[in-house]
């Protein structure tokens, strides 16, 4: 894919600025569809705020091929499960939603006072509750679950490997955990990961970096919130498609309140916020298209990350053979 025209480049050049230096070079890969992007509207706390979305992404005419959820499975009920599963199925949109217990709600202070330990599972029960999340996830039929811990990612992919989770079911790494280099991010594709997202901070060139490494897909907030850092790159979108391809464009929210764990009392600012977000999403496609980089979207429906590499089975049988 050749780099897109940069924005004001032509006005730039008219003055006598010089040339910008050599882009970083393109992905040679795509998802199984032969698309480059696909999008994901994150955030999506229950039913209230998923029927709200999609209302606004049809007025707005803005495709969604993925919708994911940072409360936790344990926050619904299996009604409101059932709920979502069948708005997303109703519209062949994926569903992912984050798995239960971590860090930082845990009675010990270690997931607040270490902030990479907060969305981790810490000890022993929380690794069990993840898992049970996960199991009853599946069960009201999620098809994509949302992790943030290494342990809890390995072991599901052995519960998935062995037929005890559904095949189909796909794993994405949270933000909250993202890797930042090439070799780390090769890990979490070895451990199971079907997409992962990476921090919003990182340049083009190092997304490039990380590509030349590993074909699982990445998820990327173009408007990240404030949480993770508040980044706003909606001129760079047509470049992260060109060279972290295949991607997940991702419709964050900066300036907005945390709603997490969500819950009726907050139910109007998610509310407000989803819809908020379609926004963002609109301003994200409308800039590729002056671009002329919007083409290249994964047909909507799409889910399949593709081939991937993992760990050998026999030597994740052996490293598990001490418990």
């Amino acid at each position: 894919m050749d780099p897109v025209p940069f924005p004001g480049e032509h006005a730039l050049s008219a003055l006598g600025f010089p040339d910008r230096p050599a882009p970083p070079p393109a992905s040679a890969r795509s998802f199984p569809d032969g698309g480059t992007w696909r999008t994901e509207l994150p955030s999506c706390e229950g039913p209230a705020v998923l029927a709200a979305v999609l209302a606004e992404s049809e007025r707005l005419s803005v495709p969604l091929h993925r919708v994911s959820q940072g409360s936790g499975v344990w926050m619904l009920t299996d009604a409101e499960i059932g709920e979502m599963v069948a708005g997303c199925a109703e519209r062949d949109i994926e569903l992912c939603l984050f798995l239960g217990p971590r860090g930082s709600w845990e009675p010990g202070a270690g997931g607040r006072s270490y902030p990479g330990s907060g969305p981790r599972a810490r000890g022993r029960d929380q690794l069990a509750q993840c898992v049970a999340d996960a199991e009853r996830a599946v069960a009201l039929g999620v098809p994509s679950l949302l992790v943030a811990d290494e342990g809890v990612l390995w072991t599901l992919h052995r519960l998935r490997s062995a037929g005890r989770l559904p095949a189909g079911t796909t794993f994405k790494v949270s933000a909250l955990v993202g890797p930042v280099n090439p070799a780390a991010y090769a890990v979490w594709e070895g451990l199971g990961a079907d997409s992962v997202n990476v921090p919003s901070d990182l340049t083009v060139a190092q997304l490039a970096e990380i590509r030349a490494v590993s074909a699982a897909p990445m998820d990327f907030y173009v408007e990240a919130p404030d949480d993770l850092g508040g980044h706003v790159r909606l001129y760079d979108a047509a470049e992260l498609v060109r060279c972290g391809a295949p991607i997940y464009l991702k419709f964050g929210l900066r300036n907005a309140p945390s709603v997490y764990p969500t819950g009726h009392h907050l139910r109007s600012v998610a509310v407000e916020s989803g819809r908020e977000r379609v926004r963002r999403g609109r301003l994200v496609l409308d800039t590729l298209a002056r671009l002329g980089a919007d083409g290249g979207m994964s047909p909507l429906g799409s889910r399949d990350p593709g081939e991937l590499r993992r760990f050998p089975a026999t030597a994740a049988e052996a490293a598990m053979t001490t418990f």
